[in-house]
């Protein structure tokens, strides 16, 4: 019974952490519709307009923050846009590792340490998997690229 409960406890932690480092980039959409949604209900749109209002404002967000980072030449705008979106992460990061460091340790600077590594780690994780793969795409005019790196059909081009 004992060795049962290690391996379950092992592997809902491996899932929490797998959840959080894979949600992290959504932590600015949900904050937007947080806020969102709380204006909505407090300035009289109900429960269910407010949840619509707060889910409609979120997405907006993401899709934006998305096309955005893709769109986006010039590399100081991608990563003002993948820090906009990290920030919200990293602070998410802090409270969650700190919450969990109070499960096992008693010292509240290890837990300070403990949650700091956690937020720059979370935040990390968020702005690299914005950054990563958005390359600036060259400029198109009417289908003609300028400069291609490699031709589009290589196996049209080749002689012989």
């Amino acid at each position: 019974m004992l060795a049962i409960g290690l391996v379950l406890n092992t592997l809902g932690i491996g899932l929490f952490c797998w959840a959080i480092f894979a949600l992290a980039v959504y932590a600015l959409p949900f904050f937007v519709a947080l806020t969102i949604g709380m204006m909505a209900l407090q300035s009289g749109a109900g429960l269910i307009g407010a949840l619509l209002i707060a889910t409609a404002g979120g997405a907006l967000t993401l899709v934006l923050g998305q096309i955005a980072v893709a769109v986006a030449r010039s590399l100081a705008l991608r990563i003002a846009i993948a820090t906009a979106f990290a920030i919200p992460a990293a602070v998410a990061g802090y409270h969650l590792a700190f919450a969990l460091s109070q499960i096992g340790m008693p010292s509240l600077a290890w837990r300070e340490i403990l949650a700091c590594l956690g937020a720059v780690c979370i935040g990390g994780t968020t702005w690299t998997r914005l950054t990563a793969f958005a390359e600036p795409r060259p400029l198109e005019l009417a289908g003609l690229v300028e400069n291609p790196s490699h031709p589009v059909l290589p196996a049209a081009t080749r002689e012989g």
